[in-house]
């Protein structure tokens, strides 16, 4: 069991009594928590056994074409109708999706309500609960609106980790070899060549890549600078998940990054910032954990073209 302090909340990584006490100490009006029908299913009743409160169940639907201002509006309303005021509490439970907008809908429910992020997928653990930044997506465009935030606290349990499927085993993945590229060589010359990564102790892989995660956050909370390091893949990346988005085999969010860190590290490349045997290292290693996705972009400025309009600097 582990607490990592940060400057203004902490996050606890397998500590339920943590959890527990936390509740009795902020003693909410009343608290609301955010699933999806996955969340609910595998984690809900585990979170329920330490929950020594009465607590209204939101519900919405999974997936990243459900992050948007109209499912905001629907949990907003339900807040509302069950008399949720500037003294409740909201829970997010569940992955990035959950994450991004329980966190967007709080942060703006009432000008500001507490919410904790209790991230359920390897992805939600290692990036999206960790910096405060909270948003929707918007007119076909990932995360177009929203905020930075930081929450009350962060509650990770690995054990969540579970109940996951390959698919998105693979894509939470994705992040902790982002964080090993562009923060800690050792981390990923260890993390590139595993075979069965869902047998690794994620304990204290989730542990050291938020510390990573928090290290840069807490030096540029708002990306004027350093943060926009943890950006590797993904200008790229959202771009390539943007295209597919309203397909019939929608990219994971993983599957865009490992696309994007690529086709950036090829860049940085010709430009001269990384050799030749870094760009085969990075592009045969994550070939190996992703494969070859056969999709085709026509014409490429459609790309190009979301690059654009991304809320990142092109």
């Amino acid at each position: 069991m582990k607490t990592i302090h940060c400057k203004n909340y902490n996050i606890h990584v397998n500590n339920w009594k943590s959890f527990e006490n936390y509740i009795i100490d902020l003693n909410p009006s009343n608290i609301f928590v955010l699933v999806d029908e996955n969340s609910e299913k595998y984690c809900l009743h585990i979170f329920l056994e330490h929950l020594y409160r009465t607590c209204h169940i939101i519900r919405i639907q999974s997936g990243e074409q459900n992050k948007t201002i109209t499912t905001c509006q629907w949990v907003w309303t339900k807040l509302m109708q069950n008399g949720a005021d500037r003294h409740s509490l909201i829970i997010n439970l569940g992955g990035g999706v959950i994450g991004d907008l329980g966190g967007f809908c709080a942060a703006t429910y009432m000008r500001g309500v507490h919410f904790i992020q209790m991230p359920t997928t390897l992805l939600s653990q290692v990036d999206a609960s960790v910096g405060g930044k909270l948003g929707v997506d918007f007119a076909g465009f990932k995360n177009m609106v929203g905020l930075i935030k930081i929450p009350a606290a962060v509650f990770i349990f690995t054990d969540f980790l579970k109940t996951l499927p390959n698919d998105q085993f693979r894509s939470g993945y994705a992040e902790l070899l982002k964080h090993g590229l562009i923060a800690d060589k050792e981390s990923w010359s260890i993390l590139s060549k595993q075979e069965k990564i869902e047998d690794l102790d994620y304990e204290i892989l989730v542990y050291e890549s938020v510390m990573i995660k928090k290290s840069v956050t807490e030096q540029d909370p708002y990306e004027n600078g350093l943060r926009k390091i943890l950006n590797f893949g993904h200008t790229i990346g959202h771009a390539v998940e943007s295209y597919w988005m309203d397909s019939k085999t929608p990219l994971l969010h993983g599957e865009a990054i490992a696309i994007g860190m690529v086709s950036e590290a090829f860049l940085s490349y010709r430009i001269g910032k990384i050799s030749e045997t870094d760009l085969f290292d990075i592009r045969n290693s994550l070939l190996r954990l992703f494969g070859h996705h056969p999709k085709f972009v026509k014409p490429v400025e459609d790309l190009i073209n979301l690059m654009h309009v991304d809320k990142k600097e092109f």
